[in-house]
């Protein structure tokens, strides 16, 4: 399995992030050719001494970094990848690799 890992930073407005999130780049996410599982963090994030800056984690699994490839190379893919800059305008980091089962 892979996984690609959305860490969004604090949005400046929680409710018209989540709005978008939810309304409109989840869905658009959710067409991903090959996606295999979509989940989020709900409520605050947080770290070792507490609240931490990040505001939502999307972890987003497929068959392998080649499925990730092919995914994010598809139409959907690169609108979804297009999409961050209407919304995640306090950050976003997108990460990815391989995974297994410990």
């Amino acid at each position: 399995m892979a996984k690609l890992f959305a860490i969004y930073q604090q949005p400046k407005d929680p409710a018209a992030f989540d709005h978008y999130y939810f309304n409109t780049h989840l869905p658009l996410a959710k067409s991903i050719p090959g996606l295999i599982s979509y989940e989020v963090t709900r409520g605050d994030v947080m770290g070792m001494a507490g609240k931490h800056g990040i505001y939502l984690i999307a972890i987003l699994e497929f068959e392998s970094m080649a499925a990730v490839a092919v995914a994010m190379a598809s139409p959907q893919g690169q609108a979804t990848a297009a999409d961050l800059g209407n919304f995640a305008s306090a950050g976003v980091d997108v990460m990815m690799g391989d995974t297994k089962m410990v």
